[in-house]
Order: structure tokens, then sequence, then C-alpha cells
């Protein structure tokens, strides 16, 4: 199944876009502002284990989280202020990324939404 497969791969990409975001701090080296780094870890984790759930066993709600995390990476620079940094660039970046793939999932679930299938 065709959407299956893109599904897949925007699961894939969200999983190493959460790993990159949690090891943002030491990658760019913005350890010291400690907002930006505890947003880092915790919203990196969250995309992540999001990811792997969806590659698990796919459900809508793990994408709408998807979408939900990704809004807030992507606005959390101006929300916990530390706007005009390395981290801010790295957050918005990765934030967009991760709701765009997320919002993609759901429109393409919204074309051709999955079987469901009774077993009598």
């Amino acid at each position: 199944m065709e959407n299956w497969n893109n599904a897949k791969y925007c699961d894939v990409a969200n999983l190493i876009l959460g790993a990159v975001l949690l090891l943002s701090p030491w990658l760019f080296g913005f350890t010291a502002e400690s907002a930006a780094s505890t947003n880092a870890n915790i919203a990196g984790i969250a995309i992540a284990v999001l990811a792997i759930a969806a590659l698990a066993a796919f459900a809508v709600w793990e994408e709408w989280l998807n979408l939900v995390v990704g809004l807030w990476t992507l606005a959390s620079p101006w929300i916990l202020g530390f706007q005009g940094t390395t981290a801010m660039t790295v957050h918005v970046v990765i934030g967009a990324a991760v709701a765009v793939l997320a919002a993609i999932e759901l429109w393409l679930m919204s074309q051709n939404p999955p079987r469901l299938t009774t077993h009598s």
C-alpha cells in the first residue's frame, strides 16, 4: 500500500529529527542555555517515542500528538525566551519539519483511510 510506505518514511524522518533535537545541545553547543537544552531533550524524546510508536502500530492520534509537539518546538523559542540563538534556529527548523511531516501523514490518511476489518 503506497500511503503506508509514505507514512513509514515520514515516521523514520521524525525519528531522525527527534534524535537530532535530543542531541542538538551537544551537536550545536547550546548546553549553557538551560531552557533551550531542557526543551530540546524533552521534545526530542517525545518526537522519537511517537515516531517509534507510529512505526510499531500506526494510529491517527500519534500524528496529532506529533503535530502538537512539532508546533510547540517551533514556538518554544519565543515562549521560553531563547530567541536569536542557535538553539532557536534548531528548534524552529526541526519543529517546522516535524509539524509538516505530521500534517502530511494526516492528509495521507484522510485521502486513503485504513480499512477496518472484523474477524468473525
